[in-house]
This record gives C-alpha cells, structure tokens and sequence, in this order.
C-alpha cells in the first residue's frame, strides 16, 4: 500500500514541477502544434506552435515515480509492472516519431497509418513473447491465453494447437493494443479530454488490481472457504502500483493540460496511455470488461467509424458535422471546456459501470 501511494505522489510532484520546464524546452526548440484549414473547428487555430509531445513528460514521471517509490519501499520489480511499462515506452516511442514529423515538417500527416500500426504491432508481438514466457515460482506467466471478461472464461486460444492457437491469440492481443491505443490518440483532439479521461480509465485498474490482490488466490490459499472467488492474476499489487503513477503523473499534467492548454499530450502521450491501458486490462484478466471501462473512448472511435462507413455509402453524405464526435458538438455551438467536462463525466459513468460489474461479479459468485 506504501509503494503505491509513493509512486502516485512522485509521479504527480514530477509532471506538476517539471511540465512548465520542459514547457519552455519545447517552445524553444520548437515542437509546436500544427493546426491546419479544414481538419479541426476555427477555435483551434489560436493553438497553433502550443507545445505538443508532452507526454515525454508523463512517461518519465510514470517510470520515475514506480521505480523510486519500489526503490524506498525496497519492494521486488516484477515483470507484470515491467509489461506494462514497456507497452507505454514503445507505443511513445512510436508516437513520438509521428509527433516529431509533424513538427518538424508542420505538416498534419506524421507517420503513414500503415506504418503506425506496424510500430504498434511490433510492440505488441514483443509485449506477447515477453508476457507468456519467464514464469514466476508457482508456474505462472503474466499473460493468459484464455479469454477474459471479470476473470479467465473457459475458452483458451491454446485448445486450438499451439501453431493456430498462438496465432489466433496475438490476433486477439494485437486489435486490444491497437484499437486501446487509437481510440485514445483519437479523443486527444480538446484540452484536457483524453488526460482526464485518462485518469477515469487507468483509476479504474487501480481498484481492479488492488481488489485482485487482496482477494488473489495465493492469498486465498490459507481459506478454503473463500477459495472458489479468488483471482488468478499474476503480481496485481504491482499492476495496481503502476496503474497509480499513471494517474498521479496525469492529474499533475493535467494542471498545464487544462483549458486552455499550455502544452499537449501529443501521440506520444496518447498512444502511449492506450498502450497502459491496454495492457493494465489484458494483465489483470479484464480485456472484454475494458470497453466498458473505456466507453468514452469506444463512443469516440465509433463515431469515427460511422461517418467514415456513411460517408462512402452515400457518397460524401455526413451523420456528425465533424468526427470523432467531440468536435461535433463543438461544431454545434458548445463550448470546448463544456464538452469536456461533460464527456468526462460520460467517462466517469462507464467507469463505475465497468467497476461496479466487477465487484457484483464477486459479491455474487
């Protein structure tokens, strides 16, 4: 419990003091939005040369803030809070290249489509490789091959063979990641949506795995009686741990990301945070309860999807003045800072729904 208010408060105290300094780094050497005629509402246009890639800033507090608070508290680094870390690193790095074109040539376009969801494909094959191997000392890897809701379901991917189930599995892997990872890059189009939305989301994993650890199997072996409700996830507490200084580094960003923004998360910090995402859900066995979880992030990807399918049926024909469905409202007359907040208290809804599916789940079982 230590180690996990330790590295909320580190990575909180990192990004609310450093942002503003790595604010002025990047005005300096110029990595500026880019804002362009006919891709975001008129109001967008005074954000132009706002410093963006401020995730750079969310991830080293994120690290910063779990290896420090494991380091006080000499708590054991484990390879589930590793994955983890390692997802978000890799999905930033991609993110940061798409970023760092953009700055660097002013142009909308970064990195290819095609060439994003290789990066993020690549990350992901290796989040896999890594997660199914190097069991713990009871047997255990940190990725299961079955399908999982509130925990595992009797449906394993393995069942199929190892060549076609392996195969079957990444594909089921690799869409969480990459869908997780674009919807979030998709809802950081408002100052401080995707950052508060965010904090909902990852919040939820903090309870979720705090709640497995207390209620995990290992534990439960000293009571039978309770036995049949345990969770067989690997090193939740640690998973909760991480889970913390994501939410401690983005109520610290969000100071400086708030309307009217000051600095952007940038798909550094977008895609990295649905990689977080991602495999906080996969980790801790929740994967089917994660689009509840992030409902706010599915809503805006749907609607992104819609006008796209409308759009070509009928020929250039719209359902939403703009997509995703965030700057259709805008478009409507409201207020960014009123969609925000009303799309955050949208993401705190799916939140409690998601988290309160999971404990009646238990309550019930």
């Amino acid at each position: 419990m230590t180690t996990l208010f330790l590295a909320g408060t580190i990575s909180f105290i990192f990004t609310l003091l450093m942002t503003p300094v790595f604010i002025r780094i990047f005005r300096r050497i110029g990595w500026g939005q880019a804002i362009f005629d006919g891709l975001m509402p008129d109001q967008h246009r005074a954000k132009k040369g706002t410093p963006t890639m401020g995730g750079i800033v969310v991830v080293v507090g994120i690290v910063l803030g779990y290896f420090v608070a494991s380091a006080v508290t000499q708590a054991p680094i484990v390879l589930p809070a590793l994955l983890v870390l390692f997802m978000m690193v890799g999905l930033a790095a991609v993110g940061f290249i798409d970023d760092y074109i953009k700055t660097h040539k002013q142009r909308s376009l970064g990195l290819g489509p095609w060439a994003k969801i290789l990066g993020q494909v690549v990350v992901a094959l290796v989040f896999i490789v890594l997660g199914l191997n190097f069991p713990d000392a009871h047997g255990n890897t940190a990725i299961s091959t079955k399908v999982s809701f509130i925990r595992d379901l009797p449906i394993d991917f393995m069942q199929l063979g190892a060549v076609l189930g392996f195969i079957l599995f990444a594909v089921f892997i690799i869409f969480i990641v990459t869908a997780t990872s674009n919807a979030v890059n998709l809802t950081d189009g408002q100052d401080g949506l995707a950052t508060g939305s965010s904090i909902f989301a990852i919040g939820a994993f903090v309870i979720i795995c705090f709640w497995e650890f207390n209620q995990s199997c290992f534990r439960a072996a000293l009571d039978p009686d309770v036995a049949y409700k345990c969770y067989d996830v690997r090193d939740p507490l640690d998973l909760a741990i991480v889970a913390a200084a994501v939410v401690g580094a983005l109520i610290g960003f969000l100071w400086w990301n708030t309307s009217p923004a000051q600095i952007f998360l940038g798909d550094t910090g977008s895609m990295a945070l649905g990689g977080a995402l991602a495999a906080l859900a996969i980790l801790s066995h929740t994967e089917l309860l994660l689009p509840i979880i992030a409902g706010l992030f599915v809503m805006d990807t749907g609607s992104v999807i819609l006008q796209l399918t409308y759009f070509k049926l009928t020929r250039g024909k719209r359902i939403f003045l703009m997509s995703p469905i965030h700057h259709h409202f805008e478009g409507k007359g409201w207020a960014e800072w009123t969609v925000v907040v009303r799309f955050w208290i949208i993401a705190g809804l799916c939140v409690a729904v998601g988290v309160g599916l999971f404990y009646i789940e238990w309550l019930y079982r």
